[in-house]
């Protein structure tokens, strides 16, 4: 197949990583995969590594709707005639809708969270370019059910979950360095959370069980790996509550397992989530996950198995899921049965199988549908 995958940028994010990854694996395995990203934001340009000549393009939009980047965007449509486009996200997939392909057209939903009335106005504009997709792909069920009752759906519907690649999301060695590197000890209970610190993943609220579990004695800390917006906030809080020598930041991190690996426990806290990248990662690597109960956050996680779920906002309800994880036995036990679930259910091999299979179906209609036309434009 020749395949266009279009993104609104490369920003560092789950949906582009995701798609990036897709659009990697299929090339490796024989399809011509063309890469287009909206506005230049190219963070995330380097993970891409695609075998076809001139296979990544960025339209430099420069505006919300940039006419000439559609325009682009259709000529390029056009040169290289996709046998499927893949749109990750509403934005990409207005711009695409817009180029007017003649390939199936699938669209990828990463999210279920609106932040303001501008993004609720702007989904309301979105939702006749998904009725007119051909196949709308969901990361988990709750996802698709949460956006079937706000009407917003395509002629085709799949689940298809997140993967992580287990043969790469392994554990390495030397974690206990990083442990020595951020200020921690060996027995202390290294809570990790890896995410751009912004308002929707709500780290201070982190912060605050961290306080709460040392003034239960335990000997808890948080390790951030990531930056962000919010990382003045959640050095402000932990000097206000005492446990600033508890709470470190590593910054971005372009490889972050290690700084997972050297973790207990990962903890997401966030107010949204679909179907997190970072949770599941984290549990490849065999860690337990003490996750917000969020999107597909119960489809991923069995509580007192391979992890808790606990409410959002919740953070007496947080700290008490993450005393349970005091025990080390316990905690071994647990990523055992963690990274089980991900190779079993969350490979990366199995979301690619998906999402070629879907493609090939969508290709193959439309090569039924220009035989058949063809066939009566003949009569």
């Amino acid at each position: 197949m020749r395949l266009a995958f279009v993104t609104g940028s490369l920003v560092h994010g789950g949906a582009e990583r995701q798609s990036i990854t897709l659009a990697n694996r299929l090339s490796e395995r024989g399809h011509e995969c063309h890469a287009v990203y909206v506005k230049n934001d190219p963070s995330q340009l380097a993970r891409l590594r695609l075998r076809a000549p001139g296979s990544v393009t960025c339209l430099h939009a420069s505006r919300y709707l940039d006419l000439q980047a559609v325009f682009s965007l259709k000529a390029l449509f056009s040169r290289i005639n996709p046998s499927a486009v893949v749109a990750t996200n509403p934005y990409a997939l207005m711009y695409a809708s817009l180029a007017a392909p003649r390939s199936p057209l699938l669209v990828t939903l990463h999210s279920t969270w609106l932040r303001n009335a501008k993004e609720q106005l702007q989904m309301l504009a979105y939702r006749p370019f998904f009725w007119a997709a051909d196949c709308a792909v969901f990361v988990c069920q709750r996802q698709r059910r949460h956006w079937r009752r706000r009407v917003v759906f395509a002629r085709r519907n799949e689940v298809i979950y997140n993967g992580v690649d287990t043969e790469h999301w392994q554990p390495p060695p030397g974690t206990a360095s990083i442990r020595r590197l951020v200020g921690f000890d060996e027995g202390d209970l290294v809570i990790g959370m890896s995410a751009v610190l912004r308002p929707e993943k709500n780290p201070l609220q982190l912060v605050d069980a961290v306080a709460m579990l040392r003034r239960r004695g335990l000997p808890a800390r948080a390790l951030m790996i990531g930056d962000g917006p919010l990382r003045a906030a959640v050095e402000e809080r932990a000097r206000r509550l005492g446990v600033a020598h508890d709470v470190a930041i590593t910054g971005l991190q372009q490889d972050v397992r290690p700084f997972v690996a050297a973790c207990d426990a990962l903890a997401l806290t966030s107010f949204t989530e679909a179907f997190s990248l970072a949770a599941l990662e984290a549990m490849a690597l065999g860690l337990p996950v003490v996750h917000a109960d969020v999107g597909g956050a119960a489809e991923m996680i069995s509580p007192h198995e391979n992890g808790f779920l606990f409410p959002v906002g919740d953070t007496a309800a947080l700290a008490d899921r993450l005393a349970a994880l005091a025990s080390r036995d316990r905690r071994t036990r647990m990523g055992a049965k963690a990274r089980e679930r991900v190779a079993s259910r969350f490979s990366e091999r199995s979301m690619v199988d998906r999402y070629e299979q879907t493609l090939q179906e969508l290709a193959t209609s439309r090569s039924k549908r220009e035989h058949l036309r063809k066939r009566a434009a003949a009569h």
